[in-house]
């Protein structure tokens, strides 16, 4: 009976914690994005959506893939892909267009 509960407390804190980039697969790197400019992260999947951060290529930290790019009904370019931004101390959940990321391993 204990240990069944044990599962259960510890099933419930796995489930409440949030999820943190881990290596292996799932995250991405910034491509298509001129030399000395960046790709933008927008708050929802919108271009009109306000910027809340920007993704320096091959200096943008580690980049999360969080969920399948949608609305799946448009060609991959035109999809927006959800991601977490993880830079030193600082995280941002936002929007990127999928033409300017493409996979790969998490460090």
């Amino acid at each position: 009976m204990r240990i069944l509960a044990g599962l259960a407390v510890a099933a419930a804190l796995v489930a409440s914690t949030p999820a943190n980039a881990t290596s292996g697969p799932g995250c991405l790197v910034v491509v298509n994005v001129a030399a000395g400019d960046a790709l933008n992260v927008r708050a929802r999947p919108s271009p009109s959506s306000p910027i809340i951060d920007r993704l320096v290529p091959a200096k943008h930290g580690i980049v999360h893939l969080d969920g399948r790019c949608e609305p799946l009904s448009v060609s991959w370019g035109r999809r927006w892909c959800p991601i977490t931004h993880y830079s030193g101390d600082r995280t941002t959940h936002g929007w990127v267009k999928a033409r300017f990321v493409r996979d790969s391993e998490c460090p």
